[in-house]
């Protein structure tokens, strides 16, 4: 005669941690100021400050979360920055 197959339970799923909705101002410093909201409906992504009125907005994609626009505004003010620092290096060269 045979054995009965046990019935062996499936391991228990890992549970994600939630991602963060609210980061800091890169223009105030304000911790907890800056809120992500996005709009499938539309397509559009929105980072606002509460404290200092600052704003980004951007497309974005079904796999887009709110960590993703924080980054990407962090990212075009580091750009921005840069291009300035560079056009001031620019206009300052002794050899023109």
């Amino acid at each position: 005669m045979g054995k009965r197959k046990s019935k062996s339970k499936p391991p228990p799923k890992k549970r994600m941690d939630k991602l963060d909705t609210v980061f800091s101002c890169p223009f105030c410093s304000h911790g907890t100021s800056v809120e992500c909201r996005i709009d499938m409906k539309n397509l559009i992504g929105e980072a606002n400050c509460r404290i200092c009125q600052e704003s980004f907005s951007t497309t974005v994609t079904a796999l887009t979360e709110p960590i993703d626009i924080y980054s990407e505004w962090i990212d075009e003010c580091e750009r921005v920055n840069n291009y300035e620092e560079d056009d001031v290096s620019y206009k300052l060269d002794p050899n023109e």
